[in-house]
């Protein structure tokens, strides 16, 4: 039995492949106003398709399935089999509320009643 398959056999497969990652993909790159799809990510970094990937560099926002999760300093590393690769320079998680400024007060009374004001 043979194991070589056609070169349009070998096309329709990565074709199909990439259709899948597009699909499954649930994480987000927006920059100047465009989004793209974040075909893998990691601690390092992460991918987007190299045909509609620009050369990103700078400050970019991350979502995760609609939530803005990261703000990044990114620069694109280099391209490899058909994927975009990008590192982060800086990655900050997106806080809920802003950070405090101040040490929170502690009551530590627990049996005396506390002064009415």
């Amino acid at each position: 039995m043979s194991t070589f398959l056609s070169e349009e056999v070998l096309a329709g497969l990565e074709a199909a492949r990439k259709r899948d990652r597009k699909r499954n993909g649930r994480m987000l790159v927006e920059a100047d106003g465009k989004t793209y799809r974040i075909l893998s990510f990691w601690d390092g970094g992460f991918e987007l398709d190299a045909e509609t990937a620009p050369h990103l560099r700078g400050f970019v926002d991350l979502y995760d399935r609609g939530q803005h999760m990261y703000q990044c300093l990114i620069v694109a590393s280099g391209e490899e089999n058909g994927r975009m690769c990008y590192e982060f320079k800086r990655l900050t998680a997106i806080q809920e509320r802003p950070p405090r400024d101040f040490a929170p007060e502690r009551d530590d009374r627990i049996a005396l009643p506390r002064p009415s004001a």
